[in-house]
């Protein structure tokens, strides 16, 4: 991408930014797929996304859809080329029509991010409640572990009633043609486990053993376009016996045999409570810097602009409604839970302010200190984002989709904070608490 800074006025910047063909049509691959992802579109062999929107949902221009999205993912390479951070996303003026294969020319007016400063530098005063090792965390860890060793017994024979476990043979068809993933000789199953769809649970409720009962029972599948449909299921059951679970009894002779690079229970412990207490501290260490991070918002000098705020709440509004969605909830059922919309309105606004603040601290302490960023600092942010992942494929992620910036005023930001709690007075007050 070539970018040009036509002028500067105050605390403003102009951009020109030519996007190549290459760049263009990245973008809108990179929007399709958000669009299709956001639809719950199912990629399918040997079709593009477009064809598939068209089929599905009857979009004959799927680029002219997602154009939108595909320029504000320009923008950000812009920006970063000239190593610019905004202080909210700039909206891009086209200059062009976004093709495919085309170069694209828009234009940035860019309103830089101020540069505030603190009523003081001095050490920061926190009191934070000290640390403790949960031990009941251990025995539950390893609690989990005896479940996933369960072993079942003949019972005495009775009436099968929820949440009982029976050895069952198992016949299953749809049309006439075997399931092969459900047909079998002797499984157990524990019925109200949610394993079966209800209809199934139902038939076999009330069964005992040596009884054989044919039924049908629905269930969701899906289709080979991706769509989820009823699939009817015809199988026959039999009861063999009824059964009860049996834990395993975690001792020394149990770890040898299913553990072998344990010789004892103690040293199985040791290992579980280590991976335990390296989790707590990586939290109780987070918890810290959180503390210390705070200590500077009362120091925080300065006006942030409206726009600043409103590009906040909105970033905080969409992770608001990204919680409520992983909880099962609809926004509406969010907004109550949470005492309605002036009670959630006012909790935006407040986290909004004190997340904003917060950062513009920690920028104004980087600047203090006379602090360099090196790639350790880069990598190191990039692990404690997403410890699963290699930081240094996290790092290329965001620097191919121009957002390098943003990855490095994290980093300064982790760096500063580091420093604030390095430097800090910390009391430790008050009882314990278990963390977890």
């Amino acid at each position: 991408m070539k970018v040009t800074q036509k002028k500067t006025e105050g605390d403003k910047v102009f951009l020109t930014a030519t996007a190549t063909a290459k760049e263009v049509d990245a973008a809108l691959q990179s929007a399709q797929f958000a669009f299709a992802q956001s639809m719950g579109l199912q990629p399918e062999y040997g079709k593009t996304i477009a064809q598939i929107a068209e089929e599905q949902l009857g979009v004959k221009n799927l680029d002219s859809m997602v154009e939108a999205r595909a320029i504000e993912d320009l923008v950000p390479l812009a920006l970063d080329r000239k190593n610019i951070v905004p202080l909210f996303p700039p909206k891009p003026m086209t200059k062009t029509t976004l093709k495919r294969g085309r170069e694209f020319q828009f234009d940035l007016e860019v309103t830089l991010k101020p540069e505030y400063e603190l009523k003081s530098y001095d050490p920061v005063e926190i009191t934070v409640q000290p640390f403790v090792m949960d031990e009941s965390l251990v025995d539950e860890r390893i609690g989990e572990m005896a479940e996933n060793y369960t072993t079942y017994v003949t019972a005495e024979d009775k009436t099968i009633e929820k949440g009982d476990s029976c050895l069952m043979a198992l016949s299953a068809s749809e049309n006439g043609v075997e399931i092969k993933g459900l047909t079998t000789d002797g499984r157990t199953y524990t019925t109200g486990a949610g394993l079966m769809p209800d209809g199934f649970d139902e038939a076999v409720i009330g069964m005992k053993p040596g009884e054989t009962k044919t039924f049908s029972f629905e269930g969701p599948s899906m289709d080979d376009q991706g769509n989820v449909i009823t699939q009817v299921v015809d199988c026959t059951v039999t009861v063999k016996e009824i059964q009860v679970p049996v834990l395993p009894t975690i001792d020394d002779e149990w770890v040898k045999t299913n553990l072998p690079m344990f010789n004892t229970l103690e040293e199985f412990r040791t290992k579980v409570r280590g991976d335990i207490e390296r989790q707590l501290r990586a939290q109780y260490e987070d918890y810290r810097l959180g503390m210390a991070s705070a200590a500077l918002v009362q120091r925080f000098e300065g006006r942030i602009a409206d726009e600043a705020y409103e590009a906040m709440r909105n970033i905080m509004m969409g992770q608001f409604r990204a919680n409520a969605q992983q909880q099962g909830m609809t926004w509406d059922d969010f907004v109550k839970q949470n005492g309605g919309e002036q009670q959630v309105s006012m909790m935006m606004m407040l986290q909004t302010r004190e997340m904003l603040i917060r950062g513009f601290a920690l920028d104004a302490v980087f600047r203090h200190e006379n602090m360099v960023l090196t790639d350790a600092d880069i990598e190191a942010t990039c692990k404690s984002m997403n410890p699963r992942v290699d930081p240094k494929q996290t790092r290329r992620q965001y620097e191919q989709s121009g957002r390098g910036f943003v990855l490095r005023e994290a980093a300064e930001r982790r760096k500063a904070n580091q420093w604030v709690l390095d430097h800090a007075i910390v009391k430790e007050e008050g009882e314990a608490v278990p963390l977890g």
